[in-house]
């Protein structure tokens, strides 16, 4: 699946967070609970360097709980680094949002000295609705739509802690094509930018292999055996999802379908977990690799042809 994502104030975003990032003592990163590794932007990671780093696995009511606790021990292990999860509207997770970020930042703490941080993440994360849970009053702007921060604000959030917002920002390329689908089943791309036919074909696949008691109680068959198509025709037949002659109308059906399971009517899912990641980062690679011996194969080729004449 192609998908664009690069537009002019995300690249602005990404220079601004450069400039900032020196007088930065801890850095905060939104990512969504049920693909904690799909949501993480590589571009922060190579940016923050050795700095401290928080991860906050947000929307964790929409994820599977027994695999968000997989993931929170997997990230705590990484140095200078915790995880907390949380659901954006959890005023009461604040105080401890806080005391992870003084566990990060010791030297700080003990000066008495404000403790600089800086809030990031992509897009549709529900990063604004945590910093206004955070601040206790409404501060940035939120909605359903990716990108709706345009630019970076500075938020007293007390207790000897400032936040500097910034933009959700993408990254150029996704290198492993099923965080690319994973992205897309939880919104965290404008629609424009994808085929939800074929978005939902892979979200469909997923839980047909991982979560199909959900489905069965979702949307009332046992989708034992079937594959996705077959599975989204049925859920399409069952809520009405017609045209004439009584023929699924396969586009409403997957419409339906991401939608249900974007808002968590099919109950707590996770799309990914850190052993399925390993596995994949694995292929990715054995894919570069291939791609690479195919791209100095092709140069060899040319070579020997020029040669020759």
């Amino acid at each position: 699946m192609a998908i664009h994502w690069f537009p002019g104030h995300m690249h602005k975003a990404r220079k601004e967070m450069k400039e900032v990032l020196p007088l930065v003592d801890v850095i905060i990163e939104v990512i969504d609970a049920r693909i904690p590794y799909s949501s993480e932007n590589p571009m922060i990671a190579e940016m923050r360097g050795d700095k401290p780093c928080l991860k906050i696995l947000n929307k964790a009511d929409l994820a599977d709980p027994a695999v968000t606790a997989l993931w929170l021990k997997h990230l705590s292990q990484r140095d200078n680094m915790a995880a907390l999860e949380m659901c954006a509207q959890e005023a009461n997770r604040a105080a401890k949002l806080k005391d992870l970020i003084r566990q990060l930042c010791p030297q700080r703490a003990d000066q008495h000295r404000a403790i600089h941080t800086m809030i990031c993440g992509i897009p549709n994360v529900g990063k604004s609705t945590l910093i206004n849970s955070l601040a206790g009053r409404m501060i940035a702007k939120t909605g359903n739509e990716p990108a709706i921060t345009k630019g970076q604000q500075r938020i007293n959030l007390g207790d000897g802690i400032t936040l500097s917002d910034t933009p959700g920002i993408l990254w150029p390329k996704v290198e492993n094509p099923k965080s690319s689908y994973r992205l897309a089943v939880t919104g965290a791309i404008r629609e424009t930018a994808m085929d939800y036919d074929d978005v939902a074909f892979f979200g469909m696949e997923y839980l047909l292999h991982n979560y199909a008691d959900a489905l069965a109680e979702r949307y009332g068959f046992d989708p034992k055996g079937m594959v996705e198509i077959e599975a989204l025709e049925e859920l399409g037949r069952r809520r009405g999802c017609l045209r004439g002659g009584k023929q699924v109308d396969l586009n409403r059906a997957c419409k339906l379908f991401l939608t249900e399971l974007r808002e968590g009517r099919l109950g707590p899912i996770s799309l990914e977990t850190p052993a399925m990641m390993a596995s994949e980062l694995i292929e990715v690679e054995e894919m570069k690799a291939q791609k690479e011996a195919e791209r100095e194969a092709r140069k060899a080729e040319k070579m020997k042809g020029k040669r020759k004449n």
